[in-house]
């Protein structure tokens, strides 16, 4: 496991691995940067931003997707958590804390929105099984009451929506200056 340290190390990340396919018909790095390009279109904080950019960084960390023994409907990689301790030391809590909701806000959705559920990708369908399948009311009113609810919503949908075969939305180092900004900011 490469863990991130730094701004730079973020970015060497996705030059070695972003290549990758995850499951979807796009690599890492084309989900990132169209999940961003999203963020920023609506309007999004710096931190949002960042966030949609980075989501799935613990993918990369954790480096077990693609795999022969890796099985998206039973094994769970535990990305959302994993990226959110890799960036909270680096760009602090408001950008950590929508990666480390944006599989709960999946799950909510699901329970919430049943119809939701047929929207997903193939990929996201398996995996919602193994990250632990529908919320129970209980989980659904404590997550609709935590102060991220909204961002991890804004987060999860940009998510669902960036992964377009073939659409060019810029470069990482498109982001580069955002990104140290927030983690100067620190």
């Amino acid at each position: 496991m490469n863990t991130p340290t730094t701004v730079q190390d973020l970015f060497a990340l996705y030059d070695a691995k972003g290549q990758e396919h995850y499951g979807e018909f796009v690599t890492q790095t084309e989900h990132a940067l169209q999940c961003a390009a999203l963020a920023r279109a609506s309007g999004a904080s710096d931190a949002l931003i960042a966030a949609a950019l980075l989501h799935d960084v613990g993918h990369l960390v954790s480096d077990v997707q693609g795999t022969d023994r890796y099985r998206f409907d039973e094994d769970d990689d535990g990305h959302d958590a994993l990226g959110a301790r890799v960036l909270s030391p680096i760009l602090g809590a408001a950008v950590a804390q929508p990666v480390a909701l944006h599989v709960t806000a999946k799950r909510w959705r699901c329970t919430r929105e049943p119809s939701y559920h047929e929207q997903l990708s193939p990929a996201s369908r398996a995996t919602l099984k193994a990250q632990g399948g529908l919320l129970s009311e209980e989980e659904c009113r404590r997550f609709e009451a935590h102060p991220g609810f909204a961002n991890a919503l804004a987060l999860r949908s940009w998510d669902d929506t960036a992964k377009v075969a073939g659409l060019l939305v810029g470069d990482l180092r498109d982001y580069e200056e955002l990104v140290t900004g927030l983690a100067d900011a620190r």
